[in-house]
């Protein structure tokens, strides 16, 4: 299993031009829904998202749930606020909340959640269905929004405190 995405390197700063972009990352816009909005090309909008991936020091094939949570974390996008109460989760669909929001392959986000790889997809579509999230990087937005993504949610997941 890939290790969740941290680093010891501190992060760089985004430029106003990638902080724009990220923003529309932040609100869940794809590239293509970016560039629409931007009228920038999607060709400078996927390079803008590398820079951003780069910056935050994601992997190349990081996904958007993980660059979203990533740019809510380091503080480099605002948080969001929430549109409406956090649903009840069981400290299950906490940690495959996690597992999204730092995993990118599908494997290690089974293994991180504890989950039959098999069971994935089920798994994932119940949260989605629980939280009213339309895929995983809404699903992340929601979760900052609810505070359920913070330092110490995640350090109570790994050590049980929230069962």
């Amino acid at each position: 299993m890939t290790p969740p995405v941290t680093t010891s390197a501190p992060i760089t700063p985004l430029t106003p031009t990638l902080k724009r972009v990220a923003q529309h990352l932040a609100h869940g816009l794809t590239a293509q829904e970016i560039a629409t909005e931007t009228e920038l090309s999607a060709v400078t909008v996927r390079q803008y998202v590398r820079d951003i991936r780069e910056n935050l020091h994601c992997p190349p094939r990081c996904k958007p749930p993980v660059i979203v949570h990533r740019l809510f974390t380091a503080q480099q996008v605002a948080s969001p606020t929430a549109d409406r109460p956090a649903p009840e989760l069981s400290p299950e669909q906490l940690l495959l909340l996690r597992a999204v929001a730092e995993h990118s392959d599908a494997r290690d986000i089974a293994v991180a959640a504890k989950i039959a790889p098999a069971d994935l997809r089920a798994a994932l579509d119940q949260l989605l269905a629980d939280t009213g999230a339309q895929d995983a990087t809404q699903l992340v937005i929601l979760a900052h929004g609810w505070k359920l993504l913070t330092a110490e949610q995640a350090h109570a997941t790994r050590t049980g405190a929230s069962q």
